[in-house]
């Protein structure tokens, strides 16, 4: 049971107990009960009520949904109330707070036929199971209150797919951060550690991949825990997308020894930081593709302001590849997802030996 739940169940408690005390004060208010308030049994009645819903539904909600023994308690319940308004009409009332409870204490289909059961109950203490139309009222009252049921049970039903739904998108998103974040910096790491174990003996080169892969070490970390906390990621930090992606590529430059060429055409304009970070994210994720698979000795990024879109072009001469093949890298399906989520689209253009161009296009709103 999820905090919304428990909070609703114990509203609809609290409501049942609010009817049972606003019918006591009713009682004594109009003197209905004989005299100038209801006799003794009266108010033995109503804390018989709510010490039994208390000890057996309040006490117990592990034991909610299940029939047996919740239909017993609430036939107890329902007994109670039919001798209790027969005695004393002001505890009509409580009718407010005894409808819900076949719902928080069956599980369908049993709530509804709890639900009419506590209809016919309520017919039973007022008297009107002896009138001539008493069938047409039983079907109506029972209509609406199992309809309402209905009703109640698909709010709940979304509810809880909904909240399936934002789960599964938010472990998504997570995996796109530690995709774009963690796996992308631990490879550059190693990368460097290779690198400075093939040069030796030569201890400048080692000491300049071991310094770069501390560098990547840290900035990694950083991005990491940007990520983790849901911001923006950490080159768009207090700078503009353009300068955002000079200093991205700049990164991947000197640890990858190939100096890309990024161009910005348009007139620049503010973006969201969703369109922005994926943006970023699109263009690292090109450029480490161009590292770890292309063999790329040239790269391109291009950024393109237009009146109704943004596009984001990523171009290496590396080896290609077949779009059309079912890789196992989890970096193309990453970049789709993002795309998606702020209604653009991705589009991979590769050959064997013919280079690769990603293109993202993002709608301007």
């Amino acid at each position: 049971m999820n905090v919304w739940e428990a909070r609703w169940l114990r509203a609809f408690h609290l409501l049942y107990y609010a009817c049972l005390a606003l019918g006591l004060i009713l009682s004594y208010g109009d003197g209905t009960g004989g005299g100038t308030g209801p006799g003794p049994l009266t108010p033995a009645i109503v804390a018989l009520m709510a010490g039994w819903h208390g000890f057996f539904v309040v006490r117990r909600p592990r034991l909610l949904g299940r029939l047996n023994p919740m239909a017993f308690h609430l036939a107890v319940v329902c007994a109670l109330y039919i001798l209790l308004v027969s005695r004393d009409r002001s505890f009509d009332v409580v009718v407010f707070g005894l409808m819900p409870q076949p719902y928080l204490m069956l599980a369908s289909p049993w709530s509804y036929v709890g639900a009419v059961a506590t209809v016919l109950s309520t017919f039973a203490a007022r008297g009107y199971l002896d009138g001539p139309d008493v069938l047409w009222g039983l079907v109506g009252s029972s209509g609406l209150v199992v309809a309402i049921g209905l009703f109640v049970d698909y709010v709940s039903r979304q509810s809880a797919q909904n909240r399936t739904f934002g789960v599964l998108e938010e472990r998504a998103r997570l995996a796109r951060e530690i995709h774009d974040t963690l796996a992308q910096g631990l490879s550059g790491i190693v990368t460097q550690l290779e690198a400075a174990e093939q040069a030796m003996p030569d201890l400048r080169v080692v000491q300049e991949r071991i310094a770069l892969a501390k560098e990547l070490a840290r900035d990694n970390l950083q991005e990491a825990r940007r990520s983790v906390d849901a911001l923006r990621p950490g080159p768009l930090a207090g700078a503009g997308l353009e300068a955002a992606l000079a200093e991205v590529a700049a990164r991947w430059s000197r640890t990858s020894g190939v100096a890309p060429v990024v161009s910005v055409e348009g007139t620049p304009r503010p973006l969201s930081g969703e369109v922005g970070a994926t943006l970023l994210r699109t263009a690292q994720e090109g450029l480490a593709n161009a590292a770890k698979h292309a063999k790329a000795g040239r790269v391109a990024i291009t950024l393109t302001y237009m009146d109704d879109e943004v596009t984001l072009d990523v171009f290496d001469d590396g080896v290609g590849f077949d779009p059309d093949v079912r890789g196992a890298g989890y970096g193309l399906a990453a970049m789709r997802e993002r795309a998606g989520g702020v209604g653009g689209t991705l589009t991979v253009e590769s050959a064997p030996g013919e280079g690769t161009a990603l293109c993202l296009r993002i709608p301007s709103n």
